[in-house]
Protein backbone atom coordinates (compact mmCIF):
# COMPACT_ATOMS: atom_id res chain seq x y z
CA UNK A 1 0.00 0.00 0.00
CA UNK A 2 1.34 3.44 -0.92
CA UNK A 3 -0.23 6.44 0.83
CA UNK A 4 0.23 10.21 0.49
CA UNK A 5 -0.85 12.77 3.09
CA UNK A 6 -1.32 16.16 1.46
CA UNK A 7 -1.70 19.54 3.15
CA UNK A 8 -0.91 23.16 2.34
CA UNK A 9 2.50 23.58 3.99
CA UNK A 10 3.65 20.07 4.97
CA UNK A 11 4.58 21.37 8.40
CA UNK A 12 2.03 19.83 10.82
CA UNK A 13 -0.96 17.68 9.87
CA UNK A 14 0.48 15.87 6.84
CA UNK A 15 3.72 15.24 8.74
CA UNK A 16 1.74 13.84 11.67
CA UNK A 17 -0.12 11.57 9.28
CA UNK A 18 3.11 10.30 7.75
CA UNK A 19 4.74 9.63 11.12
CA UNK A 20 1.69 7.93 12.65
CA UNK A 21 0.98 5.67 9.70
CA UNK A 22 4.66 4.73 9.38
CA UNK A 23 4.50 3.62 13.01
CA UNK A 24 1.33 1.62 12.41
CA UNK A 25 2.32 0.10 9.08
CA UNK A 26 6.09 0.09 8.56
CA UNK A 27 5.55 -2.32 5.65
CA UNK A 28 3.65 0.33 3.64
CA UNK A 29 5.15 3.23 1.69
CA UNK A 30 4.02 6.40 3.45
CA UNK A 31 4.73 9.92 2.21
CA UNK A 32 3.61 13.45 2.93
CA UNK A 33 3.83 16.63 0.93
CA UNK A 34 2.45 20.13 0.76
CA UNK A 35 1.39 22.48 -1.95
CA UNK A 36 4.15 24.60 -0.43
CA UNK A 37 6.95 23.73 2.01
CA UNK A 38 6.72 25.70 5.26
CA UNK A 39 9.32 23.76 7.26
CA UNK A 40 8.69 21.43 10.18
CA UNK A 41 6.73 22.97 13.01
CA UNK A 42 8.75 22.59 16.25
CA UNK A 43 5.64 21.99 18.40
CA UNK A 44 4.53 19.24 16.02
CA UNK A 45 7.96 17.63 16.41
CA UNK A 46 7.72 17.85 20.20
CA UNK A 47 4.25 16.28 20.28
CA UNK A 48 5.19 13.53 17.83
CA UNK A 49 8.33 12.64 19.79
CA UNK A 50 6.03 11.78 22.71
CA UNK A 51 5.04 8.64 20.81
CA UNK A 52 8.49 7.52 19.76
CA UNK A 53 11.48 8.37 17.67
CA UNK A 54 10.95 10.48 14.56
CA UNK A 55 11.98 9.20 11.12
CA UNK A 56 15.48 10.36 10.17
CA UNK A 57 14.33 11.36 6.67
CA UNK A 58 11.54 13.65 7.89
CA UNK A 59 11.53 17.02 6.12
CA UNK A 60 9.03 19.49 4.71
CA UNK A 61 8.57 19.00 0.96
CA UNK A 62 6.29 20.12 -1.82
CA UNK A 63 4.17 17.89 -3.99
CA UNK A 64 6.35 18.89 -6.96
CA UNK A 65 9.46 17.77 -5.04
CA UNK A 66 7.84 14.42 -4.26
CA UNK A 67 6.85 13.93 -7.91
CA UNK A 68 10.37 14.82 -9.07
CA UNK A 69 11.77 12.25 -6.60
CA UNK A 70 10.03 9.47 -8.52
CA UNK A 71 6.63 9.29 -6.83
CA UNK A 72 4.04 10.15 -9.51
CA UNK A 73 0.46 10.51 -8.34
CA UNK A 74 -0.59 7.38 -10.21
CA UNK A 75 1.81 5.33 -8.06
CA UNK A 76 -0.27 5.96 -4.92
CA UNK A 77 -3.13 3.78 -3.76
CA UNK A 78 -4.59 6.47 -1.51
CA UNK A 79 -4.25 10.25 -1.14
CA UNK A 80 -5.54 11.84 2.06
CA UNK A 81 -5.99 15.61 2.07
CA UNK A 82 -5.99 17.17 5.53
CA UNK A 83 -7.10 20.74 4.84
CA UNK A 84 -9.60 22.42 2.57
CA UNK A 85 -6.92 24.25 0.60
CA UNK A 86 -5.16 20.98 -0.31
CA UNK A 87 -8.50 19.35 -1.14
CA UNK A 88 -9.47 22.23 -3.41
CA UNK A 89 -6.07 22.56 -5.09
CA UNK A 90 -5.21 18.86 -5.30
CA UNK A 91 -4.36 17.88 -8.87
CA UNK A 92 -6.68 15.54 -10.68
CA UNK A 93 -5.96 12.03 -9.48
CA UNK A 94 -6.06 8.96 -11.68
CA UNK A 95 -9.29 6.99 -11.26
CA UNK A 96 -7.60 4.10 -9.40
CA UNK A 97 -6.18 6.42 -6.70
CA UNK A 98 -8.62 6.65 -3.80
CA UNK A 99 -8.93 10.21 -2.45
CA UNK A 100 -10.21 10.83 1.03
CA UNK A 101 -10.52 14.19 2.79
CA UNK A 102 -10.00 14.46 6.54
CA UNK A 103 -10.54 18.15 7.26
CA UNK A 104 -8.64 18.82 10.47
CA UNK A 105 -7.99 22.17 12.14
CA UNK A 106 -4.48 23.55 11.69
CA UNK A 107 -2.85 23.31 15.14
CA UNK A 108 -0.27 25.92 14.13
CA UNK A 109 -3.06 28.52 14.03
CA UNK A 110 -4.10 28.01 17.64
CA UNK A 111 -3.27 30.69 20.18
CA UNK A 112 -2.98 30.49 23.92
CA UNK A 113 -0.55 29.44 26.57
CA UNK A 114 2.14 26.87 25.81
CA UNK A 115 0.05 24.27 27.60
CA UNK A 116 -3.06 25.13 25.57
CA UNK A 117 -1.15 25.04 22.27
CA UNK A 118 0.34 21.65 23.15
CA UNK A 119 -3.17 20.46 23.93
CA UNK A 120 -4.41 21.54 20.50
CA UNK A 121 -1.53 19.73 18.77
CA UNK A 122 -2.18 16.60 20.82
CA UNK A 123 -5.89 16.63 19.96
CA UNK A 124 -5.12 16.82 16.22
CA UNK A 125 -2.49 14.06 16.60
CA UNK A 126 -4.91 11.86 18.54
CA UNK A 127 -7.72 12.46 16.03
CA UNK A 128 -5.41 11.43 13.19
CA UNK A 129 -4.23 8.39 15.11
CA UNK A 130 -7.81 7.29 15.79
CA UNK A 131 -8.83 7.69 12.12
CA UNK A 132 -5.78 5.77 10.93
CA UNK A 133 -6.25 2.92 13.37
CA UNK A 134 -9.83 2.49 12.18
CA UNK A 135 -8.76 2.62 8.54
CA UNK A 136 -5.85 0.21 8.97
CA UNK A 137 -8.14 -2.25 10.76
CA UNK A 138 -10.47 -2.19 7.75
CA UNK A 139 -7.52 -2.95 5.44
CA UNK A 140 -6.56 -6.13 7.32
Amino acid sequence: MKVLFLCTGNSCRSQMGEILLRRLRPDWQIHSAGLEAHGLNPVMLQVMEEGGQLPADLHSKTLDELLAAGHPLDSFDRVVTLCGDARDRCPMLPRHVFHEHWGLPDPAKFFGSEREILGHFRRVRDDLNHRMRQWVTLQE
